[in-house]
């Protein structure tokens, strides 16, 4: 599904972040990436969607190399994106920020499915509010709806537990791992609460200094305190 070579990346400003990165998802996989703050996980992502240009690698996708692609010609290959700090529009309705979501795709109509109603029911009732309006955790439903409007093959996540209480951590888990399921959606996973984690996840990998240097079973995260501490451990 998603193959990931040799990938080197960074900043005009800031210099090299990506040292060379491999990584693959395979079809219907959910795998989770962890490390501690500044170790190019965001950049990762950003690199993945388009948003910032290779210097090495290549980044392949159901068959096909998008290195160098533009972010709307990557989205509209099935790559669907919830950044960090969610960038949905304030002042756009729920409706207009989930028909946002459908631009550019014309296979997929004008029409919100009802499916993502169903999957977050609380947008449903918020469907005519002004999305600055909106708790944070409804602005990450609604961030994750936007995303998966146009039935994306992958979905890239990064941070969505963050500045969201233990409750709603724990029902967006439910409902991710259940949209996964009824799309058959891959999902690669930045994310540093273990719990989400241990709920979406099947393999987890770490990365440390732009390279990913270890991997696991998730499984293993409940019991393997020593790996925990030596990746994520400030």
């Amino acid at each position: 599904m998603l193959s990931v070579t040799g990938l080197v990346a960074g900043y005009r400003d800031g210099g090299r972040v990506l040292e060379g990165v491999e990584l693959t998802v395979s079809e219907g996989e959910c795998v989770a990436l962890m490390g501690r703050n500044g170790m190019g996980k965001t950049t990762l992502l950003r690199a993945v969607m388009g948003h910032l240009r290779p210097d090495a690698g290549r980044v392949r996708f159901a068959g096909r190399d998008i290195t160098g692609w533009a972010p709307y010609a990557i989205s509209n290959s099935g790559i669907a994106y919830v950044p960090q700090g969610r960038e949905i529009f304030q002042d756009f309705t729920v409706e207009e920020n989930l028909l946002l979501g459908l631009i550019g795709k014309k296979a997929r109509g004008t029409l919100i499915p009802g499916s993502v109603f169903g999957y977050f029911p609380v947008l449903t009732e918020r469907r005519r509010q002004a999305a600055g309006t909106l708790s944070g955790g409804e602005q990450q439903q609604l961030a994750v709806a936007r995303a998966i409007v146009s039935h994306p093959r992958l979905l890239l996540l990064d941070e969505p537990a963050e500045g969201i209480q233990p409750s709603i951590v724990h029902s967006l888990g439910a409902t991710l791992r259940e949209i996964a399921r009824e799309e058959k959606m891959s999902v690669l996973l930045v994310e540093q609460n273990l719990d989400l984690v241990l709920a979406m996840s099947t393999r987890c990998l770490f990365m440390e200094n732009g390279r990913i240097v270890d991997g696991t079973d998730t499984a293993v995260l409940r019991t393997d305190a020593v790996l925990l501490d030596r990746y994520l451990a400030i």
